[in-house]
């Protein structure tokens, strides 16, 4: 075998694992979401006080499709960027904020919770936050594909209070 043709398979074997590693973000991104299902909008939020500039319900899921797949792309980036720095805090950060994204709809939805979640939906508003500092260090585009995710936290944030102050 020549240097070429081994460097062929090492690079295609190493683009092999790429796409491996991406669909494990995106399952991982979509298992957090689907979390969420196991607490749908019921008869107790149906009664609840709406802030008025509250979008329609059938907005948040092509949203947070649209999000949960650039947090996956995200993630994928940072694991395949070279390690120049660390990326266990990175991560850390990374997986901390998918947990506290699951847990916000259990609060909210499950607990019916409106105040908790809002105090919640403050640590992961950070959490984000810190993520897009700890990623900048590995790829810029990593960490601007989570500002929309941490625009529309903020949104949700702004919402999640209406609908406490509105309703407590």
């Amino acid at each position: 075998m020549t240097a070429n043709a081994s460097s062929s398979t090492t690079q295609s074997h190493s683009g092999k694992n790429h796409y491996v590693a991406l669909a494990f973000f995106i399952v991982v991104c979509f298992a957090v979401a689907a979390t969420g299902g196991l607490f749908p909008p019921d008869e107790w939020f149906a009664s609840l006080n709406r802030p008025g500039f509250a979008p329609p319900n059938w907005l948040f899921g092509p949203v947070w499709t649209v999000l949960y797949l650039m947090i996956a792309v995200s993630g994928w980036m940072v694991w395949k960027s070279p390690a120049a720095v660390s990326k266990t805090a990175a991560f850390m950060a990374f997986v901390f904020q998918l947990l506290l994204n699951a847990a916000w709809s259990a609060i909210f939805f499950g607990l019916h919770n409106p105040g908790w979640a809002l105090v919640e939906i403050g640590f992961l508003w950070l959490a984000i936050l810190w993520t897009i500092v700890l990623f900048r260090r590995h790829s810029r585009t990593a960490s601007m594909l989570l500002v929309p995710y941490l625009a529309w936290v903020s949104f949700a944030a702004v919402l999640n209070y209406g609908f406490w102050s509105l309703n407590s």
